[in-house]
């Protein structure tokens, strides 16, 4: 037992469970092998095309596969969290938790713990993909990135916060969020782009978002200018912002779930 209350017993044993549920399903593997690769092509291709057209060509090469990269990073922290509370929704699991100790900061937590090693095989997919199909190697941009991809990372579990809340409120039918949500989020993040780029009236929204600040951050890295400290420290605030927003929803769900009892939906 720990100072803040987590049995990382317990913690260990949910991350193990996953891992178990993994090995035994390698389908399952899809969101951390093919699917980067698929995104890795597929951006890498455009960013070769734009290129050769010449003008700022090497410039949007770079915004384009850093940007994909360390989307991979939300992308893969969100959906590791967001699918591994929904394996308890799709194998009548729910109600087993619900009547151990276990207590829901140690079962995030096991499942965020699980999710690292997801996001390390899938972010290390792309970052492989890219060097070797399209010579792009990351890490020529140094240690300035990784703060970055920290900022991405939190990002990624508050998504899976609110995806897990609308889960409890509204059903299994809310899991389509869990890969949709991220489709809305991405092009209001200008991962390839500035926030200029967008209509004026999407601007407003996107200022909002962490992730569009912390893409301007990557994006100066790559263009040779350093890390824009600003824009990485408003991208932080956002975030923790965010979290708050994002736990007190997921807690009013909850206690919504229990007093309502929604547990009848996965009995």
């Amino acid at each position: 037992m720990t100072a803040v209350g987590l049995d990382w017993l317990r913690v260990r044993a949910i991350a193990r469970r996953h891992a178990f549920v993994l090995r035994r399903s390698p389908h399952r593997l899809f969101d951390v092998t093919i699917w980067p690769l698929v995104d890795t092509l597929l951006f890498g291709s455009l960013a070769v095309f734009v290129s050769r057209r010449g003008g700022n060509g090497s410039v949007a090469f770079g915004y384009l596969l850093s940007g994909i990269v360390l989307w991979h990073v939300v992308y893969q922290s969100q959906i590791a969290v967001s699918t591994g509370f929904l394996e308890e929704t799709w194998s009548r699991n729910l109600l087993n938790l619900m009547v151990t100790p276990l207590r829901e900061v140690e079962y995030v937590a096991g499942v965020a713990l699980f999710g690292m090693v997801k996001l390390a095989m899938g972010v290390g997919v792309v970052a492989l993909g890219a060097e070797i199909l399209f010579a792009f190697d990351l890490t020529r941009l140094g240690w300035q990135v990784l703060p970055v991809a920290v900022v991405l990372l939190a990002v990624g579990w508050v998504i899976a916060l609110f995806v897990i809340g609308l889960v409890l409120r509204f059903g299994s039918g809310a899991e389509a969020l869990a890969w949709g949500i991220l489709f809305l989020v991405m092009p209001l993040s200008g991962v390839f782009y500035p926030v200029a780029a967008l209509p004026a009236v999407a601007r407003p929204i996107a200022l909002a978002l962490p992730t569009t600040h912390a893409f301007a951050a990557e994006r100066a890295v790559v263009d040779g200018h350093g890390m824009r400290w600003g824009e990485l420290g408003l991208a932080g605030l956002t975030t923790v912002v965010m979290a708050a927003a994002g736990l007190v929803f997921l807690a009013w769900m909850l206690a919504t779930f229990r007093r309502r009892g929604y547990i009848t939906r996965y009995s």
